[in-house]
């Protein structure tokens, strides 16, 4: 062939196909066969570097129970019981103005490293267009006493960088109570990832 027949190709990254293909309705509400523990919702909106929203990008959790169990096969905590109405897995898309909401029950803490004792968290996978790997990140909540001594809030010298990692209950909200939490993907107040 010759070179003034060749037509280059758009380069590509992943999606936008997260609404076509991932993004259920029913898999943003964790609590949908009432198990055990306290219902709350999660809100927030995604915005990139400049403030504008993210409208394509899909949230994955993973959780414990309210026991603070995982409904995982390497989860071995025998002592706490599994929830047979609590799969502690979901996915959340966000709208055209970068917003999701989220409705789960609020996790018991979970052991980690050394079997020291983790706040109640829930893990987050964020997807969305140009990334080529996915950003990973927890969500904590404000009134938990536990997160003075979580290991990972703790490593983390910075308090606003950790203050990224926290939702803040609503105090407006009625049932179940709402918890505020915003991705910020790169820039001023930008959420903090894992690597993991």
């Amino acid at each position: 062939m010759m070179a003034d027949k060749l037509i280059p190709t758009p380069s590509q990254t992943v999606g936008p196909f997260f609404h076509l293909g991932l993004a259920r309705a029913e898999w943003s509400d964790l609590a949908a066969d009432n198990p055990q523990g306290q219902r709350i919702a999660i809100e927030g909106r995604i915005t990139d570097g400049d403030g504008a929203p993210v409208p394509d990008a899909m949230l994955e959790v993973w959780q414990a129970n309210a026991a603070g169990r995982y409904n995982h096969p390497d989860d071995d905590q025998a002592d706490k019981p599994l929830d047979p109405h609590f799969r502690g897995f979901g996915r959340v898309a966000t709208d055209a103005n970068g917003r999701f909401r989220l409705t789960t029950i609020k996790p018991g803490p979970v052991p980690g490293r050394g079997n020291a004792l983790q706040a109640p968290h829930i893990n987050v996978a964020l997807f969305a267009r140009g990334l080529l790997i996915h950003l990973y990140t927890r969500i904590y909540f404000a009134d938990e006493p536990a997160n003075a001594g979580d290991p990972l809030l703790s490593s983390i010298e910075d308090g606003a960088v950790r203050d990224t990692l926290v939702a803040r209950r609503d105090p407006a909200a009625g049932s179940p109570p709402i918890y505020r939490w915003n991705i910020v993907m790169q820039g001023d107040g930008e959420t903090a990832f894992l690597d993991i």
